[in-house]
């Protein structure tokens, strides 16, 4: 009995490793975007400690510090607010690639799927017919040597 041979196996490879890469991209982008939303967190709790630290003393220098630490900090918000709005544009860049990507892949899978199944069920059906001879090989010499 012959192997199944799909014949666009190294394709289906191909497009396997791309979809394997366009997911590593993904994965980066969503690190990045993900360490931004961090950051972010980060500076508003370090504005909340600051806010809430600012008044503890009454020398007017200490506030005034604060005050300025405190704008420091909503500038340092602002811009990462604006480094997590185009990374998350970066990450559905790639999460569109990835599924154009995963789609491509699947189509050539179901299509191995399909020959596969086909030359399955065809071996099947060979092996059916040459049982079917051979049994029927065999009644027809017992009636011919009982004859």
């Amino acid at each position: 009995m012959r192997r199944f041979n799909f014949k666009l196996e190294k394709i289906l490879t191909l497009r396997e490793y791309r979809e394997r890469e366009t997911e590593l991209e993904l994965g980066r982008a969503v690190g990045v975007l993900s360490a931004l939303e961090l950051r972010i967190k980060n500076v508003a709790q370090e504005k909340i400690l600051a806010v809430e630290s600012r008044f503890s003393s009454h020398d007017f220098c200490e506030i005034r510090s604060y005050e300025f630490y405190i704008l420091r900090l909503d500038q340092t918000r602002d811009v990462l607010l604006e480094q997590a709005a185009l990374a998350e544009l970066e990450v559905e860049k790639a999460r569109a690639i990835y599924l154009e990507a995963s789609r491509d892949r699947k189509v050539i899978s179901k299509l191995k799927e399909r020959q596969e199944r086909d030359y399955r069920r065809n071996i099947n059906l060979e092996e059916i017919k040459t049982i079917d001879d051979l049994s029927g090989g065999t009644a027809a010499r017992k009636t011919a040597v009982g004859a």
